[in-house]
């Protein structure tokens, strides 16, 4: 790829150095709740933009240089996964608060070719060398703890990237990190939610009680004049751009064994940690066939456990039971029945949802329509169900999300993370970027699905989503954010098939989050937890929900972030989330 290709895309000023922008902390009108947003022509008031339009590629991400990067993948002739691989390498540099080249990767793509969902787990597992025991004693009230060595598992991205261009490749390997090099290297201008959660990290990983065995390889990359950047000021990461270029000339290898593999056991040994060479060749992604249920007419697929994705699907067929359109787009009852299955669904996700190598999961009673009918019996219109249990299964032996779609009809659903904001807090000596703490979501107690074990995959919450109507691809979608991801996607999936928003609308119209269910890390449901409502929720709405008696919080954040495809007939509709830093784009 040639070089300018992708410097055209950053802005001189920012080249030269210096923050342009002012910062949110120094802007004296950022608080007006009586201001709202400007008044659209056309579409729903709410709405933040219109969808961009394109016959021939389209990419949503999080971030504008991803998207740039994707784009200009797609012009040059590559696939949809080559697209997504360029802008996910591209978002590890600029994104680093929720994702990177330490995290894991779950992906689902529409073949054009075989016209099915194929779906690619690349989750790794924990170090053989770490035992249950050891966990255990560094345990915080019976959980693991969120930061330092013993929340690490194994990187899952990397491989996961390789996999699917083995498949689905058709530009050289090397070209994907042609951009993300670029930037490493000679800089881009931060954007405002990273600036502020790059901050925030600072201060998080700097605390005493953190429980990380060191923060200085943080320091030396994110703050290396004793502050995180600000919004608009450039940032450089040399030390990535260097391990990308291994990645670009040794491929999968050139993570998993090598210089790189090398440097990450060497580092582990030095902080007392358990990670090794032999821990991360042994890594690799799995081809595994995602499930699906039918949603008033339309086909919702999710990926199996160890991820999260039934519970998307589960909380589908108990809405299915109602009419929610009769209830109304933000009324009190369409919300309440919602949160009400969000409830149900993740009783049993926190029961049942672990590593398939390890626990049989019933998937399949899991996701029966006759399961759901027994489960919406339990909700009524004017009263919270409390307790919620789990069901009795029949016997038997921070993250970033983005989407790509090229002109072929192949629409790759991917998405990629760290999990708890940047992650562990380790960074390896000198290859710039941050271990995940996915291993912070086992459970610790004897008997649970999702217990501890080395070599075990831990219960993840990074879903990608995808829908499809009859023999054709229709949405490729997702909704960054922990457990507000299947809460997300239901919502989406509701407010497109239920009330006819658009792709765009459906992702900005105000949203609500529900906290306080049963954990697959065997947390104890908190009674019938916090019900958070976006500001933009009607206040009729409001009143209706606390007269049934929710606990509402109106959290300023929290509440995912959304990037989408519509695939119509010879064209794509791109959409993104008005709540983070991205942009969609289309040709």
């Amino acid at each position: 790829m040639r070089r300018r290709t992708f410097l055209a895309a950053l802005p001189a000023t920012a080249l030269a150095g210096g923050a342009m922008a002012q910062s949110r902390a120094d802007n004296p009108n950022r608080d007006r709740p009586d201001v709202h947003g400007g008044d659209r022509i056309d579409g729903a008031t709410f709405a933040s933009r219109s969808a961009a339009w394109g016959a021939n590629g389209a990419a949503a991400t999080a971030h504008p240089l991803a998207s740039m990067a994707a784009l200009d993948v797609l012009r040059l002739g590559g696939s949809a996964v080559d697209a997504a691989i360029a802008a996910n390498a591209v978002l590890g540099l600029v994104e680093p608060i929720a994702c990177g080249i330490g995290g894991d990767c779950f992906v689902m793509v529409w073949d054009p070719k075989t016209r099915r969902v194929e779906g690619l787990n690349g989750s790794g597992r924990s170090p053989k060398g770490l035992s249950l025991e050891t966990v255990r004693g560094r345990a915080k009230n019976g959980l693991t703890p969120p930061y330092g060595a013993v929340s690490v598992s194994v990187p899952g991205a990397v491989d996961a990237w390789w996999t699917l261009h083995l498949r689905y490749g058709k530009l050289p390997w090397k070209d994907l990190f042609a951009p993300a090099i670029i930037y490493a290297e000679e800089g881009h201008a931060v954007s405002q939610n990273v600036a502020y959660y790059l901050d925030r990290s600072l201060k998080n990983f700097s605390r005493p009680t953190a429980g990380i065995e060191e923060v200085e390889n943080f320091r030396k990359v994110w703050a290396p004049d004793g502050r995180t950047p600000k919004e608009g000021e450039v940032f450089k990461n040399p030390a990535l751009g260097r391990t990308y270029r291994q990645i670009a000339a040794n491929g999968r290898d050139g993570f998993y064994g090598g210089e790189v593999a090398q440097t990450i056991e060497t580092y582990f040994k030095r902080i007392g940690g358990w990670m090794t060479k032999a821990d991360l060749a042994a890594h690799h992604a799995r081809w595994d066939p995602p499930h699906k249920v039918n949603y008033r007419g339309v086909d919702v697929w999710g990926l199996s456990p160890n991820s999260q994705g039934l519970a998307t699907l589960q909380m589908l067929n108990i809405m299915e039971t109602f009419d929610f359109k009769a209830m109304g787009f933000q009324s009190a009852a369409a919300i309440h029945h919602a949160v009400e299955a969000k409830r149900l669904a993740f009783e049993d996700r926190a029961k049942f949802y672990a590593d398939p190598d390890f626990f049989e999961v019933p998937t399949e009673w899991l996701l029966s329509k006759e399961y759901a009918r027994e489960r919406a019996k339990l909700i009524s219109p004017g009263k919270i169900l409390t307790p919620v249990f789990p069901g009795q299964a029949p016997s038997r032996g921070d993250t970033t999300y983005f989407t790509t779609a090229d002109r072929n009809g192949m629409m790759v659903s991917i998405i990629q993370s760290n999990y708890r904001g940047m992650g562990s807090g380790l960074s390896p000596d000198g290859l710039g970027f941050m271990f995940q703490n996915r291993g912070e979501l086992f459970a610790l107690e004897d008997g649970h699905p999702n217990i501890y074990a080395p070599g075990k995959r831990p219960f993840q919450t990074i879903i990608p989503g995808f829908a499809t109507k009859g023999e054709d691809p229709w949405l490729s979608f997702g909704v960054m954010g922990g457990d507000m991801q299947p809460q997300g996607q239901a919502q989406i999936i509701s407010n497109m098939v239920d009330f006819g928003l658009g792709v765009q609308e459906a992702g900005d119209s105000p949203r609500w989050r529900h906290g306080g269910s049963s954990e697959p890390t065997g947390e104890a449901q908190k009674g019938i937890g916090v019900l958070n409502l976006e500001s933009g929720v009607p206040e009729a709405t409001k009143a209706a929900l606390a007269a049934i008696g929710w606990n509402l919080a109106p959290d300023p954040g929290g509440y995912g972030g959304y990037q989408a495809i519509e695939r119509w007939p010879g064209r794509y509709a791109a959409a993104t989330e008005m709540r983070k830093d991205g942009v969609a784009l289309a040709y």
